[in-house]
């Protein structure tokens, strides 16, 4: 890891009825990305449930955000685009797989 870059974004958008939806996920993200992202998801009235770290020396420090709002379903799912956009580029993945043929998988 070069240190820029928003690691993961993980959620969920369900149907809640009457055109409602319930969304939560998180994000992994890197020291620089953090406000950005609390910025875009607070303006889309998405709010934060936790900000924590899981590692004390890992480098790059890595920050996970975890997010929950319910709205009408078209509304959440525009209000939660600008916040992956806040982040910067991921750095490159791996190639489909290594010299030896193995799969990588996508998280990797």
């Amino acid at each position: 890891m070069d240190g820029s870059g928003c690691r993961c974004v993980n959620f969920k958008l369900r149907s809640v009825g009457d055109r409602k939806a319930a969304v939560n996920g998180d994000f992994v993200m890197t020291a620089p990305e953090v406000q950005k992202v609390i910025q875009a998801l607070r303006k889309g009235h998405i709010d934060v449930v936790e900000l924590h770290q899981h590692s004390l020396t890992e480098q790059p420090r890595l920050f996970y955000l975890h997010f929950w709002a319910a709205a009408d379903g078209v509304a959440l799912a525009r209000a939660l685009r600008p916040a992956p956009d806040a982040t910067g580029p991921a750095p490159p993945r791996p190639s489909a797989s290594t010299s030896a043929g193995t799969p990588q998988w996508p998280f990797m």
